[in-house]
């Protein structure tokens, strides 16, 4: 008996689990997202019933209009989410569409719930990502060329061409979340104590008072 559990032991071990998005695997073919639904509900929201689902549920066309790129850092990002698209509820994945004026940064950031995978449309972007090791992987890609940034791990995309460009990005989950650094840091509510910035970056309390003034001046 002994032998037979160590055995079995053994083949869990060794044997590859299967593989999984980021979000659960749904139990049915759809669940069209009910958003304004306040009942609880995890890892997505309730389902509309089926007798009130439409073709329109499932056809979304947010990402044909270009971003207003009008802002401090340049670029805009549309997002084809769950909360723009509920016909993607618990169906583990979703798409941004990315625009970028002249020189325009979508500034270091993480997707905490996904993976991304993108492919440049337009122009010509200078895309990065950093390892936990803080090693920098990078690369100027043009149009037709794709990447990809590893869930979690901080990544930025910069348009270092002449004209606007864009890309299309694709995320394993149907809400990947996204923490920007430089809001996040410091224009948060209620802020980080000046303390905690000013020795983690080894910068005076002014530098920090000059940094969230401009940042939370930014709308975009």
């Amino acid at each position: 008996m002994a032998i037979r559990v160590t055995f079995l032991l053994v083949i869990l071990v060794v044997l590859p689990f299967p593989s999984h998005s980021a979000d659960p695997d749904p139990l049915q073919d759809f669940c069209v997202g009910i958003l304004n639904d306040t009942s609880t509900s995890l890892n997505g929201f309730p389902c509309k019933p089926a007798s009130q689902v439409t073709s329109d549920d499932f056809f979304f066309d947010g990402l044909t209009i270009e971003g207003n790129t009008e802002n401090a850092f340049g670029f805009s990002a549309t997002v084809g989410n769950v909360l723009a698209f509920p016909g993607l509820n618990t169906l583990g994945l979703s798409m941004n569409r990315v625009d970028f004026s002249p020189g325009g940064l979508n500034p270091p950031h993480s997707h905490p719930r996904a993976t991304e995978s993108g492919v440049v449309i337009k122009g010509k972007l200078y895309v990065g990502f950093l390892t936990t090791k803080n090693v920098l992987y990078s690369k100027v890609l043009t149009a037709g060329e794709m990447f990809v940034i590893p869930r979690g791990l901080v990544h930025f995309q910069m348009n270092v061409g002449k004209e606007k460009a864009m890309t299309i990005t694709a995320f394993n989950s149907h809400l990947p979340g996204a923490v920007v650094l430089p809001t996040t840091l410091f224009t948060s509510k209620p802020p980080i104590p000046d303390e905690v910035l000013t020795k983690a970056f080894k910068i005076d309390a002014t530098v920090i008072d000059g940094i969230k003034a401009k940042l939370g001046a930014i709308n975009y």
